[in-house]
């Protein structure tokens, strides 16, 4: 005899903690990297490159999981659509943390030679990989468990991981730097945030191996609407919202990475600003991107999604073109409101993000299509704006012109938005 899907549905506690503490250790993982790129990785694995030339590096690096994203998506994706979400979010998480994990313990350029840096890329490509699979389980965890109304609500919980992860991973990194001195910190103090996945893993995974799979899938199950290759039925049919809804993605992937990975490497090397100071008003940023995620996803079931990513898209147009002037100040507190005003912006544009790119695509291609769409849009706004920004600043254009790109990719992400249909009002 089935269950049916009310008795079988857990609490909303127990989905807010299967998917909020998935999305924020994975993303834990993944920011501790961006902050190692930006601090110290040029010297440990790329040390006979002029400073330039060796964040560049270190930020291709950091790049590279943003290639391997759409690929973690589409694998993930059609396990996901064809055996169940809660399988490929257990999969998903083991594969980021060890992959965190070895690159705590790898070795520096200074110990095994050009070996470490190659390894280094092919570990943060398997993070890559890892983090590919894992929002759109979790986001398709909260959502496809959510009652009629409260889709924006219930989407809310991985939405906040980010801003868990993030202040987790630099709170971990500021303390370090200030209880070790450089050379300590230089030398292993920046691999222990890796090696400290380990444990978060295992949290996580009692705390998914508790959650049962989502009634829209069981219910898919039970009518036997499960596609064969769901990748390709997503192409087939909604490849037109695949690429709309990662362009609609781009310009929080480029205020979070802008403020952020290349902020931080801007204030620290350029404008001289202490590494715990820089760290700490980043955190203080992203403070309010958690507020401006809480806001908008609750806002979007009231006022729909689409009006409120529009809303939050338009002001980023705006603000890439006062950003760079109040960095450009060098005083800590409008540098604090640059960041601030940033982060803010992405946390309104990411917080309906959780149910809107779900919605967008059928119970039979959702995975794939909603994780596909997130990852292809972090390539343009997550893996570019660091490279693009280094690059402006090393040739000349100085970093006023790294707010125009800003802008630029919130007019790209408008239009995208203009051109999709609203989704709140619609069944899953």
């Amino acid at each position: 005899m089935t269950t049916s899907p009310q008795a079988a549905a857990p609490s909303r506690s127990r989905i807010a903690a299967a998917s909020l503490i998935g999305t924020a250790i994975e993303f834990y993982d993944f920011y501790i990297y961006g902050t190692a790129a930006a601090l110290v990785l040029n010297t440990a694995f790329f040390p006979d490159m002029d400073p330039v030339a060796g964040s560049l590096a270190a930020f291709s690096t950091f790049a590279v999981a943003f290639v391997s994203r759409p690929l973690g998506s589409a694998v993930f994706g059609h396990w996901g659509d064809r055996i169940g979400r809660k399988s490929m979010l257990v999969v998903s998480l083991l594969v980021m943390g060890l992959s965190t994990v070895a690159i705590g313990l790898l070795p520096g350029y200074a110990a095994i030679g050009v070996v470490a840096p190659v390894l280094l890329v092919l570990l943060r490509f398997t993070q890559g990989i890892g983090l590919g699979g894992e929002w759109g389980g979790a986001a398709l965890l909260a959502t496809e468990h959510a009652p009629p109304g409260k889709r924006g609500l219930y989407a809310m919980f991985p939405q906040l991981g980010p801003s868990v992860g993030f202040i987790a991973a630099n709170g971990l990194f500021l303390i370090l730097g200030e209880a070790l001195s450089d050379e300590q910190f230089d030398g292993w103090g920046w691999r222990l945030p890796f090696l400290a996945s380990l444990l978060l893993v295992v949290v996580g995974l009692y705390v998914r191996l508790k959650i049962s799979e989502t009634p829209v899938f069981q219910a898919a199950m039970d009518q036997r609407r499960i596609a064969k290759v769901p990748f390709a039925g997503l192409m087939r049919d909604q490849w037109r919202r695949v690429l709309l809804g990662a362009g609609a993605m781009t310009v929080a992937y480029t205020l979070f990475y802008t403020a952020t990975t290349y902020c931080l490497a801007y204030g620290t090397n350029t404008l001289k600003i202490p590494r715990t100071t820089m760290l700490a008003l980043t955190m203080i940023g992203v403070v309010f991107m958690a507020a401006g995620t809480v806001v908008s996803a609750m806002v979007s079931d009231r006022l729909g999604r689409r009006r409120t990513l529009i809303t939050g898209t338009a002001a980023a147009i705006g603000w890439g073109l006062v950003m760079f002037p109040l960095m450009e100040t060098a005083s800590v507190v409008l540098v604090g409101l640059a960041l601030a005003g940033a982060l803010g912006l992405m946390g309104l544009i990411f917080g309906p993000m959780g149910a809107y790119l779900p919605e967008l695509f059928r119970t039979e291609y959702r995975y794939s299509g909603a994780s596909v769409a997130y990852s292809l849009g972090g390539v343009l706004g997550g893996a570019v704006p660091p490279l693009v920004a280094t690059s402006m600043q090393a040739g000349g254009l100085g970093v006023m012109a790294v707010g125009g790109y800003v802008s630029a990719m919130a007019l790209l992400s408008l239009l995208c938005l203009l051109a999709l249909p609203e989704t709140g009002d619609e069944g899953l």
